[in-house]
């Protein structure tokens, strides 16, 4: 098993910055990929972003790519999404989830319990 909670969202306005945080605790953090999906009121989750357990490959929705990034310190079992320029259509809540095996997209394993961010001026 492996016990994911997310922190760091909030309310911000357009054109702002969050980091959002995951820590992650239970089985080996650095044997899982990392993934950060979201879902915003009245839709479907998506995915946004994911890494491989060692950090050096990343995957973004076309939606986020330039303006968000993923990260992890395996020393601190931790996985972030810095989110810089955020818009409006960026609200939702956002999860981090963990996979053991190959794939980016699906096929998650373990998931948290989200935490909110709300873009509005």
């Amino acid at each position: 098993q492996v016990q994911l909670v997310e922190s760091g969202g909030g309310l911000v306005q357009p054109g702002d910055s969050l980091r959002l945080s995951c820590a992650a605790s239970g089985r080996t953090f650095s044997n899982y990929r990392m993934g950060w999906f979201r879902q915003a009121p009245g839709k479907e989750r998506e995915f946004v972003s994911a890494i491989s357990w060692s950090g050096g490959s990343t995957v973004y929705a076309d939606s986020v790519k330039g303006r968000f990034t993923i990260s992890r310190e395996n020393a601190k079992n931790t996985v972030y999404l810095q989110m810089n320029d955020l818009k409006p259509e960026d609200t939702a809540v956002y999860y981090c989830a963990a996979k053991y095996g190959s794939g980016w997209y699906a096929g998650y394993d373990y998931w948290g319990q989200g935490t909110q961010v709300t873009v509005s001026s």
